[in-house]
């Protein structure tokens, strides 16, 4: 269990979050304040649980706390709907369609002796308001980090997290998992799959090692993504922080973020912004489509099954795992496709005899689809991937150099983090942030945009 420290340095979030945006311009105040709640605040179980609201934790607490002081000291510029049509409706159906959960969903589920309990109003409020928290983030980045420049603030600070984090993470690949305990008094996740090659994978205070892989990766790519348009000394350092990353990534011990790596490290770098967008465009269809293609069997899982056998047995086991679940959980969410089963575990199988969960959900499209049907998948995948789809078809047939020279790294980014929620579920306020930020920009940019340089020491 969390210790007193635990919730005492999450209680005084807000205070610190005030602090932040008072010393900060309000777009640098955003990224930090949630930024730097996301990789040091404990991580759930640590959380304040009231009624009607849900658990306020390292990152519901502080995307409701940068946005009740936003609304109180810019509440002339801050509009929380976007001005998009679609994505206007994507966050409203986002937030809302746990509505038409709990209401199809007011009856109990029984398996065998076993029963998980009917939603209700107290739910539907709970679910509603968990949904408008968990955009937060998005619609923030919307208003204040809608800009070229607020682009490349978006980028340092990304980069600069992972190098400043890359200290716990080396002590930890060093000494095992262990900084969580030490200050915060438990172990957020299950230690044996921190054990990994006869050594450690990082954890530090977020959810999995898989998380700390993955922030890694983006750290790396948005270091690489700032080469393309830093000079002299900047550049220099840039270089020098994309070896230093690669290998710090390797050494958290990912095979799936070592590989979006050596995919984006080139395409940011060598391809024009044209070819970003597309493939970003390509990738993020993909992911929302994967769940089809999944349900008419157009996913070839036998193969991928050979493949991984040939290059390393224990993972071909652990992805036929993830199969099966798949299948059974897809199977499960198809008696309620529309709005899904709700909370409590309702999309879940549970063995009649003795209660326990039989099934494992890692893909956040599962997640999903099994707890608020098609209607949820399609509003939060769509959601991710609008931004894209607006930024592909209002730079198309425009010459390139008058666009932002980091929306393609950016759309890349974001798409290949859609793609990983397809396995894991690393939807995190980072990616809300990505969305957000290049959502806002295709909404409010025109060409032509010059991007002003920005010293280091300014985003601390």
């Amino acid at each position: 269990m969390p210790n007193s420290f635990a919730f005492l340095v999450l209680g005084l979030w807000p205070l610190m979050t005030v602090v932040i945006f008072m010393r900060l311009p309000v777009g640098r105040a955003v990224l930090t304040s949630l930024m730097v709640a996301y990789l040091l605040l404990p991580p759930p179980p640590a959380a304040f649980d009231f009624p009607l609201l849900p658990p306020l934790n390292k990152e519901t607490l502080p995307s409701l706390a940068a946005l009740l002081v936003c609304l109180v000291l810019y509440r002339d510029r801050i509009k929380l709907l976007p001005q998009q049509p679609m994505a206007r409706a994507l966050v409203l159906l986002f937030i809302f369609s746990p509505l038409a959960t709990s209401l199809t969903n007011t009856n109990p589920v029984f398996f065998g002796h076993f029963g998980l309990p009917g939603l209700g109003l107290k739910d539907a409020v709970s679910i509603v308001v968990q949904q408008f928290i968990l955009v937060v983030p998005f619609l923030l980045a919307r208003n204040f980090l809608n800009t070229a420049n607020d682009q490349r603030d978006l980028l340092l600070a990304l980069s600069l997290a992972g190098l400043v984090y890359s200290l716990p993470m080396l002590i930890e690949v060093r000494l095992s998992p262990q900084l969580n305990i030490w200050i915060y008094g438990y172990f957020q996740h299950n230690f044996e799959q921190m054990i990994r090659q006869g050594g450690f994978r990082p954890i530090v205070f977020l959810y999995h090692g898989l998380w700390v892989a993955f922030l890694a990766m983006m750290s790396l790519v948005a270091t690489a993504i700032l080469l393309r348009t830093e000079t002299g000394k900047a550049r220099a350092t840039a270089i020098g922080a994309v070896f230093y990353m690669v290998v710090v990534l390797v050494l958290c011990k990912s095979l799936g973020s070592l590989l979006y790596a050596m995919f984006l490290l080139p395409a940011v770098v060598l391809l024009p912004k044209g070819l970003q967008l597309r493939i970003a465009l390509v990738l993020a269809l993909l992911a929302v489509g994967y769940p089809v293609l999944k349900g008419a069997g157009l996913v070839p899982e036998q193969a991928m099954l050979e493949q991984a056998t040939k290059i390393d047995t224990e993972r071909a086991g652990s992805l036929k795992f993830r199969f099966d679940n798949e299948n059974t959980l897809l199977d499960r969410a198809n008696e309620k496709p529309l709005f899904g089963w709700g909370s409590w575990g309702r999309n879940h199988i549970l063995d009649p005899d003795s209660g326990r969960i039989m099934t494992v959900t890692d893909g956040r499209w599962v997640i999903l689809i099994g707890m608020f049907g098609w209607v949820g998948f399609l509003a939060e995948f769509g959601l991710l991937a609008l931004p894209i789809v607006l930024l592909w078809a209002k730079t198309r047939g425009s010459p390139t150099p008058v666009w932002s020279p980091y929306i393609g790294g950016l759309s890349l980014l974001l798409a290949v983090n859609m793609v990983d929620l397809l396995p894991n579920a690393t939807l995190t306020p980072l990616t809300w942030l990505i969305a957000g930020a290049l959502l806002g920009y295709a909404e409010t940019a025109k060409p032509a945009e010059k991007v002003a340089k920005m010293k280091l020491r300014s985003i601390m």
